[in-house]
């Protein structure tokens, strides 16, 4: 499909913020994950182009956004996407967060409800589950390991007989890589102190969620996940959890045709004529 999207910017009170658009209709705006940019929107947004206007912005530190050298928080995003949504003149809009940013659109939606008509999160982030902790651990140690001490790891890795051993290490060298790629994200979801991250927490918040929501979950995603989305699902009143029994972590990329017909349906669904 040869879709003309329209890149803009605009400085917003914290910092440059880059996004796409396209389409025409009614107003949804994306949020990508933690380790992407609004890149990974390009396909969803294309098949609904021809029904809705589509924004994909790259958060604040991602992609060709700014990246300012201040003290990240989850908040600090909501307030971003604020500035966004009053600059362009949309008083009300779906919201479509993945990972990341779906803990920034639930956020979002209980601190401004009158300004969103529905909200869709893909394997969202934001809410502690079993293993939480201990995912916060090993992304924070991983996160500030030292070079040398990873260098060591490195060489070390072909010279070990077990595999077991030498795939831990090269799945825990490649997560590295991924975080120093996506350092805002590190720091939003782990290197922060472990009290500012759980004040940001929404688990006990949920039962006040006045939006409807659709939760689009992954079934080959790892536990931790879909542990996530059923927290998510138990909590919010107005809520359906659609489970994509073949889909991974990358939802928006891997399962486009799915994402999309769940997305247009649930605005459908709620859409007032």
């Amino acid at each position: 499909m040869n879709t003309l999207f329209r890149n803009s910017r605009r400085k917003g009170t914290q910092g440059l913020l880059f996004w796409r658009e396209v389409g025409k209709g009614t107003p949804v705006v994306f949020l990508h994950g933690a380790w992407n940019d609004s890149s990974e929107w390009v396909s969803v947004m294309e098949s609904l182009a021809e029904y809705c206007h589509c924004f994909a912005i790259d958060l604040l530190g991602f992609g060709e956004s700014e990246n300012p050298k201040i003290h990240h928080s989850v908040d600090l995003q909501v307030e971003c996407l604020a500035d966004f949504l009053k600059a362009l003149k949309l008083e009300k809009v779906y919201l479509v967060g993945h990972s990341l940013g779906g803990w920034i659109g639930a956020s979002y939606s209980l601190k401004y409800p009158e300004q969103i008509s529905g909200l869709v999160l893909l394997a969202p982030e934001g809410v502690e589950v079993e293993g939480q902790k201990e995912y916060w651990q090993k992304g924070r140690r991983l996160f500030n390991c030292l070079p040398p001490i990873t260098k060591f790891f490195q060489l070390l890795s072909p010279l070990i007989k077990s595999f077991r051993l030498n795939d831990k290490i090269r799945d825990d060298l490649q997560l590295r890589k991924k975080f120093l790629q996506y350092p805002t994200a590190s720091n939003l979801l782990f290197n922060r102190q472990q009290p500012e991250i759980e004040a940001e927490l929404l688990q006990k918040r949920l039962y006040s969620l006045k939006v409807p929501c659709l939760i689009l979950q992954g079934g080959q995603d790892i536990s931790i996940a879909k542990a996530r989305s059923n927290t998510y699902a138990q909590h919010i009143p107005n809520v359906e959890l659609k489970i994509i029994a073949h889909g991974e972590n990358n939802l928006p990329e891997s399962c486009t045709g799915v994402v999309a017909e769940a997305i247009l349906d649930f605005i459908n669904l709620y859409s007032v004529d």
